[in-house]
């Protein structure tokens, strides 16, 4: 089984430690993820693990950038990221929007989403899209600023996937999928066509049942795989390679193994 998390966050860029978390991704399965920012210093962490990339045992390793909705009114770096080049990137993200936590900010997470999306479009990346309890919104900024990309860690109804789906998003799934009480992401997960549907690890957040309560890992998307090809009636094999196709399709490369 090949598979491919195609978001998580690397909280240091210590590369002993990266080191040692894509050994255990490698050992688990995963020839490749994508390692993503949303702040400064996770910023300087997924571009971290990225230049660890290829390493002998070692999966490859895709990278995001960008600023998320937390960083609204923030002093963020925007020089340094305008001078990365966008051939060293495969994504803009995760950027978006989260009404759940702060509300009240979200005419500014609107605006920096909208500047995000600008600047994704300006690079020719895909977008890496965070959406919580905004689903309207979000939804009426891609249709006012046209992009293409991820929704990530889907946690919404099977009517937005289907929005989404319109727009020409794909849909990843996170670990939340196994969780008990998350009926409405594995009916949306079913609403998704096998082309369009990712997976992730979203770690270290939201580790999958069986290891809830652990920090969570990339080493641990098999978990999601095998969850999501039961629920959908396929061989774990089978999903696991449709799955990286579909990275390797929404990201614009062919990943080198």
């Amino acid at each position: 089984m090949r598979l491919f998390d195609t978001h998580c966050h690397f909280e240091t860029t210590d590369a002993a430690e990266i080191h040692a978390t894509l050994e255990r991704a490698k050992a688990s399965g995963v020839e490749c993820l994508m390692a993503v920012g949303g702040s400064p210093a996770l910023n300087a962490a997924a571009l971290r693990a990225a230049e660890l990339s290829g390493g002998e045992g070692l999966p490859a390793v895709l990278c995001s950038v960008g600023f998320d909705r937390d960083q609204v009114g923030s002093p963020n770096d925007t020089t340094f990221l305008s001078s990365l080049p966008s051939a060293f990137l495969s994504a803009w993200g995760e950027i978006g929007l989260d009404y759940h936590y702060s509300p009240e900010t979200r005419d500014a997470q609107r605006k920096l989403f909208a500047g995000q999306l600008e600047e994704a479009r300006r690079r020719d990346l895909p977008v890496v899209i965070h959406t919580r309890e905004a689903d309207g919104d979000t939804l009426g900024l891609l249709r006012e600023i046209p992009s293409r990309g991820i929704i990530h860690c889907f946690t919404g109804t099977p009517d937005a996937a289907r929005r989404f789906l319109d727009l020409g998003f794909y849909i990843s799934i996170s670990g939340i999928v196994t969780f008990r009480a998350a009926d409405n992401v594995r009916e949306s997960a079913l609403v998704v066509p096998d082309d369009r549907i990712l997976i992730e690890t979203d770690s270290p957040y939201l580790a999958p049942v069986p290891l809830r309560g652990s920090r969570n890992e990339p080493a641990f998307v098999g978990h999601v795989c095998e969850f999501l090809a039961k629920l959908r009636g396929i061989p774990a094999d089978d999903f696991a390679e449709l799955t990286f196709a579909n990275a390797e399709a929404v990201l614009g490369r062919r990943v080198m193994l």
